[in-house]
């Protein structure tokens, strides 16, 4: 698959979606409701988004600079909505899995006593987190669980080759014009074939404001921390988002752009500009579990 078959997925999904949830869906709102709805990291909307990451990289190792790759991240969500809290609000249990297709990722290699790089085409490995998250009543977002990745990557040179596990934590605010709060989390490796060492700790700072009409604008920087290497990955990151309908099914379309400030020396990413689509989706799991 290349980067022009990945596009012709994401449109051909998005368009089986929009025929299939023109009649799903039972309840209308209105593209700004839903939009304020999806700025909750805890909301309940099943979704289905499609990253189509671009980066540029830079570094000390020859012809870092001209290195980039295209990078497909897909990521469905079916949470499923618990009983309230004692304290009154709504809670929800949710399953985050992230599949990265990689195109002509760079990776270095030496060859005949020379570093130069290959790109390689893989899937890579599989990101995930599992969290319970409630908001309260009182605009307090909170959720807690655990954050993992599975060695799932199908080309040894793009390999993890590690399970990794390890605890997350979001607090934040919610009110009608704006969110904002911290995702920190933190990984080691606990079992798998590479016995390398991996202790990596994310922290997620987000602020976005609603001006209303479906339109969020915001900053929602991913900073990175390898405890081993000492290396700090850290990005200046903004984001333009507007929620639309796409006949009954709500889309959100957004157009994000980080500059890398602090990357690791020998190689890291200096650009990333991606191109979100999130297609708001009737929540069949949901639906089939409580049917059961």
């Amino acid at each position: 698959m290349n980067r022009f078959h990945a596009w012709v997925l994401t449109v051909l999904c998005i368009g089986i979606l929009v025929g299939v949830s023109t009649t799903a869906f039972a309840e209308e709102k209105s593209a700004d409701e839903v939009a304020k709805e999806l700025a909750n990291p805890n909301n309940s909307l099943a979704k289905l988004t499609f990253k189509n990451q671009y980066r540029w990289y830079t570094g000390d190792l020859p012809d870092a600079d001209d290195q980039s790759n295209y990078t497909l991240l897909f990521q469905p969500v079916f949470p499923f909505s618990l009983a309230p809290p004692a304290r009154g609000g709504n809670a929800v249990l949710f399953v985050r899995p992230a599949f990265p297709f990689l195109f002509d990722q760079p990776v270095p290699e030496v060859k005949n006593g020379e570093l130069n790089f290959k790109g390689v085409t893989a899937l890579g490995d599989i990101g995930f987190d599992l969290a319970y998250g409630v908001t309260e009543k009182t605009g307090l977002l909170w959720a807690a669980g655990m954050v993992g990745t599975m060695p799932t990557a199908t080309d040894a040179d793009v390999a993890g080759k590690q399970w990794r596990l390890g605890p997350e934590l979001l607090i934040a605010r919610l009110s009608k014009t704006f969110v904002y709060g911290i995702f920190p989390s933190h990984q080691w490796n606990v079992s798998g074939w590479d016995d390398t060492t991996y202790s990596t700790s994310q922290i997620q700072v987000f602020l976005s404001f609603l001006p209303g009409q479906g339109w969020s604008i915001g900053s929602n920087p991913t900073m990175n921390y390898d405890w081993e290497t000492e290396d700090w990955t850290l990005p200046l990151h903004l984001s333009v988002a507007r929620t639309v309908k796409a006949g009954k099914m709500p889309v959100k379309l957004e157009l994000e752009v980080n500059y890398y400030v602090e990357q690791p020396d020998a190689f890291g990413p200096e650009w990333m500009v991606s191109f979100n689509i999130t297609p708001v989706v009737p929540n069949v799991i949901e639906g089939w579990i409580k049917g059961m």
